[in-house]
């Protein structure tokens, strides 16, 4: 009798085995399997995703950066800033030679010549440029435009010997002028009058700084404790936005040194303010005022007249421009300018208005035209 062993697996062993691995406990593996194969795959797909996110931020972190390398901010002042000539120290009124004598006919003549531009020749006579309201020859019902041919018959073919009739006689009298209107000639007479010089002097009130700290000042001198000659600029008219006011300076306090620097007189002031100094700066003013009798030295600091400021360009490279000025008065605002071709696109000047969309279409407003006006 041969006894024949079975293999492992086999018989009721591998059967046994083979319950084990079925059933409930079979599905259970299986479906923890899948579970954590789908994890995996998710994970990945989630890694994949955030990877692609993170590239994504980093591109746009990169687009950012370069607009602000390549912004820019300008500024300028809110008004323009008006300019002054300033004056000498010393100055002369009584500018211009003295009236000579003679007589005053109140016209203005040249040579008379053809109205032809093609063929200007010179006519007899002279011709009336511009006429003095009210003076003698607008009196006589001469106009500008009219022909002087004679004078108490005397031939008068150059605006030289008007003048020389002038000169020459001395008192006021009566002439009698034949003049012509294009083509119609008549007699009138003029009574012209002698000249006078009654010209009055000019008296100077005061050098005013019309911008900067805004007052007019004269110059004062006078002796300190040890009679030696000090002196200063005496306030004298305070003009409306002056920053005096609010610094307590009044009219006829004395300025005396400006940020330690004696002031000699008041254009000097006035000069060294315009030379040294911009609108908006602070300033130390030393000041001498008389109170109850006595003389206080006293120290103010002062703002000078500000215009403001305001944004006159902002440049984020080609996602925003943006530009204003106002001499002249323009403004711009581009969105996603990329040379050839913009999103949005407006400009403002002088009242006239344009908007372009995608390069394409255009809106305007404002615009002017062009029209003849007849005489009345």
């Amino acid at each position: 009798m041969t006894h024949r062993n079975s293999p492992v697996g086999a018989g009721p062993a591998r059967d046994s085995l083979a319950l084990v691995g079925a059933g409930p406990a079979r599905d259970s593996m299986a479906a923890a399997c899948a579970l954590i194969a789908g994890k995996a795959r998710s994970h990945r797909i989630s890694g994949i995703a955030g990877r692609a996110r993170s590239n994504k931020v980093r591109v746009v972190g990169l687009l950012v950066v370069a607009c602000l390398l390549s912004a820019c901010v300008s500024q300028e002042p809110r008004q323009l800033v008006p300019s002054i000539t300033l004056s000498p120290e010393i100055v002369s009124l009584s500018e211009g030679e003295a009236v000579g004598a003679g007589l005053n006919f109140g016209i203005t003549a040249a040579v008379n010549e053809s109205d032809s531009l093609s063929n200007i020749t010179v006519l007899p006579g002279i011709r009336v440029r511009a006429v003095t309201a009210n003076g003698a020859a607008d009196t006589a019902g001469i106009r500008a435009g009219d022909v002087i041919l004679s004078i108490d018959g005397r031939e008068i073919n150059h605006p030289d010997l008007l003048d020389a009739l002038a000169q020459q006689t001395g008192s006021a009298g009566a002439f009698v002028f034949q003049v012509r209107r294009n083509t119609t000639v008549f007699e009138t007479t003029v009574n012209a009058s002698a000249n006078s010089d009654g010209r009055s002097v000019p008296t100077e009130l005061y050098r005013a700084d019309p911008i900067l700290i805004r007052a007019g000042f004269t110059t004062e001198v006078f002796e300190d404790a040890g009679s030696a000659p000090v002196s200063g600029a005496r306030i004298v008219a305070i003009f409306p936005e002056s920053p005096l006011p609010a610094a307590d300076l009044r009219e006829s306090d004395t300025i005396l040194a400006l940020n330690g620097v004696s002031v000699q007189s008041a254009q000097s002031l006035v000069s060294r303010l315009h030379s040294e100094f911009q609108p908006g700066d602070r300033v130390l003013l030393s000041v001498l005022r008389k109170a109850a009798g006595e003389n206080q030295l006293l120290d103010k600091e002062i703002r000078l007249w500000d215009p403001g400021q305001r944004v006159s360009r902002v440049a984020l490279g080609p996602l925003l421009q943006y530009e204003s000025s106002l001499d002249p008065q323009q403004t711009r605002l581009s969105i996603g300018d990329l040379w050839l071709f913009s999103l949005f696109d407006y400009q403002l000047s002088e009242g006239e208005r344009e908007i372009r969309l995608l390069s394409i279409f255009r809106f305007a407003t404002g615009y002017g035209e062009l029209v003849e006006e007849t005489a009345p």
